[in-house]
This record gives C-alpha cells, sequence and structure tokens, in this order.
C-alpha cells in the first residue's frame, strides 16, 4: 500500500475547496457571477474551488461578502492558513538561514515523548556528527541556492541533539545499511559519524536498528525518511518541502510501515558488525 506524504495537506486544502464552493451554490452564485461580484476572473474562482490555488485571506473575505457569510470568514481563514502549513517548502523555511531552522524544531522535540524517525539515506540529524552535519547542510544550502551557514547549523544541530541526554524522551531510530556507505564530506568526518554510531545504540534512550542490505523477502520496501512524533504528528521529508501529516488515519498508516521496517532491523552486536564493516571499508 502506497504512502502519499502531501495527503493530509491536499485533504485540507480541498476541505477548504469544498466549504467555498458549498457557499457559492447555496447563494445561488454561478462561478462566472462570483468572480465578477469579486473582481476576479472566473478561472480563478475554479482554480480555487478544485484546490489548484489557495485563496488569500482577502480572497476568503471577498468570497464570504459576496455569498452572505460574513460570518464564517475567520474559520475559513484559519482552515486554509493551517493546510497550506502541512506543506512547507524549504526554500521558505530557510530564508532566514539553515541555523535559525535548526532552532525552530527544538520545542517540538522537547514536547515529544516518543520520536520515530525512519532514514533510507541519512544518519538521523539526533545522531549526526559536526563534521557529517556540516557536509549535509552545505550541499542543502547549494541545492536550495542559500547563503551557506552550515557551520553555524552544523553547531546548532548538535545542540539541539542534546535532547537525547535529557530525561522524559524515548527515540526509536531505523535506517537502511545503505546510509553507512553514502560518504558525506571527507573520509576522516564519515570515519567520525560512523564511529559514533558504534555507541549510538548504547544510549539509555534511544533504540537503533539498521536494516541489513541482505535482508531477504522484505515485508516492505524503502520509504521516504519520516519522523513520528508521538502518535499526533509525522513530519515527511521531500526535496522540495517537508510535509507535516496530522490526519489520525494517515499518522496510523505511517505508524504501521514503521513497525513493519523496525522489525527487519538488526541491533546490538549485529548492527555494530555492519558499522565496522562500513568503517572498514572507507579505506
Amino acid at each position: 500500500m502506497p504512502i502519499s506524504p502531501s495527503s493530509s495537506a491536499q485533504a485540507a486544502r480541498e476541505n477548504v475547496a469544498r466549504r467555498l464552493r458549498d457557499l457559492r451554490r447555496n447563494a445561488g452564485l454561478t462561478v462566472t457571477e462570483l468572480a465578477l461580484q469579486c473582481r476576479w476572473h472566473h478561472a480563478k474562482t475554479s482554480r480555487v474551488e478544485n484546490a489548484k490555488t489557495p485563496p488569500s485571506p482577502a480572497d476568503i473575505r471577498a468570497w464570504c461578502r459576496v455569498t452572505g457569510a460574513d460570518d464564517q470568514a475567520d474559520d475559513l481563514i484559519a482552515a486554509s492558513q493551517h493546510a497550506e502549513s502541512l506543506y512547507r517548502e524549504w526554500r521558505q523555511r530557510v530564508r532566514a538561514g539553515l541555523r535559525k531552522l535548526q532552532d525552530s524544531y527544538v520545542e517540538l522535540y522537547r514536547s515529544t515523548d516518543l520520536l520515530r524517525v525512519y532514514s533510507p539515506v541519512l544518519v538521523p540529524g539526533l545522531l549526526q556528527t559536526e563534521g557529517y552535519a556540516r557536509a549535509l547542510l552545505s550541499t542543502n544550502a547549494r541545492l536550495l541556492g542559500v547563503p551557506d551557514d552550515s557551520a553555524e547549523a552544523a553547531t546548532a544541530r548538535l545542540q539541539r541533539s542534546q535532547i537525547i541526554h535529557e530525561p522524559g524522551h524515548r527515540f526509536v531510530m531505523v535506517i537502511e545499511e545503505a546510509v553507512l556507505h553514502y560518504q558525506l564530506g571527507d573520509a576522516d568526518a564519515m570515519a567520525a559519524q560512523l564511529g559514533f554510531l558504534l555507541t549510538a545504540g548504547a544510549l539509555p534512550a534511544v533504540s537503533f536498528g539498521i536494516i541489513p542490505a541482505s535482508t531477504r523477502e522484505r515485508t516492505l520496501w524503502p520509504q521516504e525518511t519520516f519522523d513520528v512524533h508521538d502518535d499526533t504528528l509525522v513530519s515527511v521529508e521531500l526535496i522540495s518541502a517537508e510535509v507535516n501529516i496530522t490526519q489520525p488515519s494517515d499518522i496510523a498508516l505511517y505508524v504501521k510501515a514503521f513497525e513493519q521496517l523496525r522489525s527487519m532491523a538488526v541491533y546490538g552486536a549485529e548492527a555494530r558488525a555492519l558499522i565496522l564493516r562500513a568503517i572498514e571499508a572507507l579505506g
């Protein structure tokens, strides 16, 4: 069963669009008539009603005014803004710098009792060493075309990672074995990262598992990178955006997927053997 990382965001957009369409129909207005009264092209009305274009607060207020539903404007604006917050483009999020982005996650992690992390391509952020994090963040800055403050951002990421030593939290992290062989930074930085992972599973609050590449008859194929915060939020990382999922049925699907992935992982001595093999491969 494929998982759609943007389903909650799209469902929220469609809900707003449906409510606006119902207001127009209940007012007895055609698409063209509403557009004329709102002073915009009728194609815009169609795009809004089909959840193709998110309406601005001004659009919603105009829509509610001409349909006689001024009392619903504030609620619809809040719903629309929530829908758009579920899908946040990285370029918008890093305008204030990569360091600010790292700092923005601190409260979310502090408010999470159980954090489940699955990563098929990267060491999870809370387990990254400074050299590895700096190389990753610098690469992201180049890709997104934003100023490179990766050194400061890597320091902030390490400061944020201290949460794994704070009481009251549990962390279950699962990666694919391939993560151990994707080199970020120079060989020394990668060796330091792998060396840290040798001890990660011994941290009191951390369960760290690796799905071996040799796993036969996988119960689930590799998925996108995602975090599950308790049972209330799933954060999915795409190349262009972060998708925040709050719909209970979608969260349950990600939890189910995580448990299947976790069941294929190895831990303890078996995980350390895979890491040691990756260190030897560095030469």
